[in-house]
């Protein structure tokens, strides 16, 4: 198995709720609540749950663009919530993220020369003119980009050449390890494809690590070596995906998994209809949080966190009762 690049132990990441006009603190939304987890080198580790579970906060406080409201975050031996600034800004080479949306997250303002060769020029490995245009050139070229593309601005391309060029601008600082925050979701069906294939070659190239956030559990299942299930901040199961997919242990994983379209017509599953509505992240429930929705729930589950335990060969589930 190939070494462990990132690990995270007990991440929390609250915000504060305020009331009046001192803004006096009345409550925290609980958005990240107690995660750990690992990525290997080359491996893709996928994130997915319902919309407001905390996902993309969980991806945006382990690259540190959220300051961690407790936890630890390790990156290749390195402490990334207490580093210091100097130290922090070279891991900013070394960790990236594909934001979701490509129409807002592109500045309109700058060419893709410009979006994309910005951090080179930040971070000093390049002055503007023809070597830092020809390594550009040679990023967007692995990104499906051509160099007449160079001089154009964001709103003349489409959804997913806008999200290349997010991928083009997330390469450019050659990093190990990429954030990727559901970057299909806003595409036509038809563009996720060729974007969910070029993660992959770029991954099998460059040997790139990645956690990828989405609420696609198709995606997830395609793109995927492991993947996690979150609820309400915290996760519930994480696995190899086919161990994932074919043996879910957590019911909130099996009422996820049992939503999936079956394509062929003489199949027959079992829907699992949850009851109730999602509890709020700024008051979740004792004990287990899903116990309000759960077909299985005792008194145990209404008073004690269940404890996210492996049950063997690394399938981690937070259920007192998974076997």
């Amino acid at each position: 198995m190939s070494e462990v690049l990132l690990e995270v132990k007990n991440l929390k990441k609250y915000f504060p709720i305020t009331s009046g006009f001192v803004k006096r603190k009345v409550g925290d939304v609980k958005a990240v609540d107690d995660v750990s987890l690992f990525i290997r080198e080359g491996e893709t580790l996928g994130i997915v749950g319902e919309s407001g579970c905390g996902k993309s906060t969980l991806g945006r406080t382990l690259l540190r663009l959220y300051e961690a409201t407790a936890g630890e975050v390790t990156f290749k031996g390195i402490d990334v919530l207490n580093a210091p600034k100097d130290e922090m800004q070279k891991l900013r080479r070394e960790m990236q993220i594909v934001f979701q949306d490509p129409y807002s997250s592109l500045n309109p303002r700058m060419t893709v020369s410009q979006i994309v060769g910005e951090a080179l020029v930040e971070h000093g490995l390049y002055k503007r003119g023809k070597e830092l245009d020809d390594y550009v050139v040679g990023v967007m070229n692995k990104c499906g980009l051509a160099r007449y593309h160079m001089n154009r601005y964001p709103h003349e391309f489409s959804g997913g050449q806008r999200q290349r060029i997010g991928v083009a601008r997330a390469l450019a600082l050659s990093p190990t390890f990429i954030v990727a925050d559901e970057p299909v979701s806003a595409l036509d069906v038809s563009i996720q494809s060729q974007v969910i294939n070029l993660f992959t070659d770029l991954q099998r190239e460059l040997g790139l690590s990645y956690m990828f956030i989405s609420h696609d559990l198709g995606v997830v299942r395609y793109i995927s070596h492991r993947v996690g299930v979150m609820y309400l901040g915290s996760l519930v199961e994480l696995a190899e995906k086919n161990a994932l997919f074919d043996s879910p242990r957590h019911p909130y994983t099996q009422a996820l998994l049992s939503a999936i379209p079956e394509p062929d017509p003489t199949v027959k599953r079992d829907r699992i209809i949850l009851e109730g509505d999602i509890p709020s992240p700024s008051n979740p429930p004792s004990g287990c949080k899903f116990h309000t929705r759960c077909m299985y729930a005792e008194d145990i589950c209404k008073e004690v966190i269940p404890e996210f335990r492996d049950l063997g060969g690394e399938h981690f589930v937070a259920c007192h009762f998974a076997k």
